[in-house]
């Protein structure tokens, strides 16, 4: 959080409630609800001792991990990319609690890597390229601040061959406007061929088998979940084995999914090799078989 941000959220909209049916339990992933709190919208559905409205914020930290517990140290769920926005309804410390803009998914940021008066300029640009510096002036010669990852989102106005934005110069070759939708998903992944497997990764440093598939699809203007589990009912439409495997089909396993690159290769980030990578499915079935009698769970297919 910028100091100059001030983000408190203690005197939003909390109130107190009266629900007259039975309240439901909701998957907390995309609910944001604890013991203690809920966010407002949920205030018909359940109860909770208290309700907070959210405040929006954007991550200003090349990548921010999303944990589950306001804790450096707390698993890693996934992660917010530099210009996405954050929903924040409790701050505690220094870890802000809400929920992502992109797909709704709940956890802890630390509050540093967050900026509410950043929402005022609205993206205008998205990183196109797995890594883009970020310089100091207007010149591949000058000093580099940072690197974006692919999907990082900034609001630029153009100078010559580049982009001048809060976080600094961008060249235009590593960007494309933020409304553009690429049309091959499989081209999209491929960008990510060699990156580190790194549990919740979106591309900041590296990326997880759910992580490759949203932000590949998102660069394809697709908005799905984030975990494999998730996408699994949502993406495209099932068929069966008997249809045969083509370019650009899901394959999902026990907490694992991919992307065929074509009938015989499958594409994906997995802890096995630690990497992103492309090899034979019938090298990733052969070593799931051992303890999956059935390892593919599910075939999806986006068809239109």
């Amino acid at each position: 959080m910028n100091a100059q941000d001030n983000l408190d959220i203690t005197g939003t909209d909390r109130v107190r409630f009266h629900l007259a049916g039975r309240s439901v339990k909701l998957d907390p992933r995309l609910h944001a609800v604890r013991r203690d709190l809920a966010d407002i919208s949920l205030a018909g559905t359940l109860f909770a001792p208290h309700y907070a409205k959210a405040q929006a914020t954007r991550c200003i930290a090349s990548g921010a991990f999303l944990r589950a517990k306001g804790d450096a140290q707390a698993e890693a769920v996934s992660q917010l990319l530099y210009g996405e926005a954050f929903h924040v309804l409790d701050i505690t410390g220094g870890w802000a609690w809400g929920f992502c803009g992109h797909d709704g998914y709940v956890g802890y940021v630390e509050r540093t890597a967050l900026s509410a008066s950043a929402m005022a300029a609205k993206p205008t640009h998205r990183i196109s390229t797995i890594s883009a510096p970020v310089f100091a002036g207007a010149s591949i010669k000058a000093a580099t601040n940072d690197f974006l990852p692919c999907g990082a989102l900034i609001c630029g106005t153009p100078e010559g061959d580049f982009v001048a934005s809060a976080k600094g110069f961008v060249h235009i070759r590593h960007l494309v406007a933020v409304d553009h939708a690429e049309s091959d998903w499989v081209k999209a992944a491929q960008q990510y061929v060699g990156q580190p497997y790194l549990w919740g990764g979106r591309g900041a440093g590296g990326v997880d088998c759910s992580g490759l598939i949203q932000v590949a699809l998102g660069q394809c203007g697709r908005q799905v979940p984030r975990d494999s589990d998730l996408q699994r009912e949502s993406i495209g439409i099932p068929f069966s084995d008997a249809a045969g495997l083509q370019r650009g089909d899901f394959l999902f396993f026990p907490g694992h999914v991919g992307i065929m690159v074509d009938s015989e290769n499958m594409l994906h980030a997995n802890a096995y090799w630690m990497t992103t990578l492309v090899e034979p499915l019938t090298d990733i079935l052969a070593r799931l078989s051992s303890t999956h009698d059935q390892p593919i769970l599910a075939r999806r297919r986006i068809t239109s």
